[in-house]
């Protein structure tokens, strides 16, 4: 099945400015264990491959994406280039 979102693109270097809401964008279990299985994926690409990644994710404006390389994958927060980082809970999306 292939998804599609309407998205704003933005610069990574945006991200920080961005405010994102404490509360998790609702997912179930298995799409929660999904979305983490890709993003560990999506970090190893990222490390060995430089593979950029379309990461799609909300804050309190809207659905957003980003293009850019996935660098480590907390607990909490994904980082980015230059240690940008957003949260794994408003995450909605990772696709390569």
């Amino acid at each position: 099945m292939v998804t599609t979102y309407s998205t704003v693109v933005v610069e990574k270097e945006a991200i920080p400015s961005l405010n994102f809401p404490s509360e998790p964008i609702d997912k179930s279990n298995q799409q929660i264990q999904a979305l983490k299985k890709k993003l560990k994926r999506s970090m190893i690409l990222g490390n060995v491959h430089r593979t950029k990644m379309r990461i799609i994710f909300e804050d309190i404006e809207g659905v957003k994406e980003v293009q850019t390389t996935i660098w480590a994958v907390g607990d909490k927060n994904i980082v980015l280039k230059k240690g940008v980082t957003i949260p794994i809970h408003r995450l909605i999306d990772v696709i390569l």
